[in-house]
């Protein structure tokens, strides 16, 4: 489509990154190497925020000093914006409706694209909660999700869904590490 263009044309305030396509969790690592601001929200290619999202998790932030980060409800719908049929809301822990404390994200490390594409900010979320740090989930719907037949988020495939064994391979695994590296209590394994 034509968004490298029209984002040329906004000039020096904002600020072009391209690159091939290698999976949604290397593309959000390559916008957070560059952003020197101190929080970062993200914005899927397919998806809509609704109008003052930003402003209430910028206020939301302001007021949660503890937080590392937020999230918000999303409504999935389908066709164009200008006639969407809307479908379920539901939480969503995902880039579309997340805004993060810059400083807090890079200390969480990359995100990390699983086999299949699928995953990926499940797999980076909990390694933030291992971590201590703590994410909130606001009540109102602040995004659109939108599904349409071949995008990464639709329907159940086998072979796309096989990122989210690999996320939970990877967070057994540091468990286990973890456990490892402790003390035994009582010699009891």
């Amino acid at each position: 489509d034509d968004t490298a263009q029209i984002v040329r044309g906004y000039g020096t305030p904002v600020r072009l990154l391209q690159q091939a396509n290698q999976g949604c969790g290397t593309a959000t690592n390559a916008g957070l190497s560059i952003v020197s601001a101190p929080l970062t929200a993200f914005l899927d290619s397919d998806d809509v925020w609704l109008p003052g999202k930003a402003a209430a998790q910028l206020a939301r932030l302001a007021d949660g000093a503890d937080l590392a980060g937020v999230c918000a409800r999303v409504r999935t719908f389908r066709g164009p914006l200008t006639q969407p049929e809307y479908g379920m809301e539901a939480d969503m822990w995902g880039r579309t409706t997340m805004m993060v404390r810059t400083d807090a994200a890079r200390s969480i490390g990359p995100m990390v694209d699983p086999v299949g594409g699928r995953g990926d900010t499940v797999d980076w979320l909990a390694r933030a909660r291992e971590l201590g740090l703590r994410f909130e989930m606001m009540p109102e719907v602040m995004a659109l999700r939108r599904i349409r037949p071949g995008s990464l988020s639709y329907g159940r495939d086998v072979a796309k869904d096989r990122g989210y064994i690999d996320v939970v391979r990877r967070a057994l695994e540091r468990r286990r590490a973890l456990a490892a590296g402790e003390p035994e209590e009582g010699g009891n394994a």
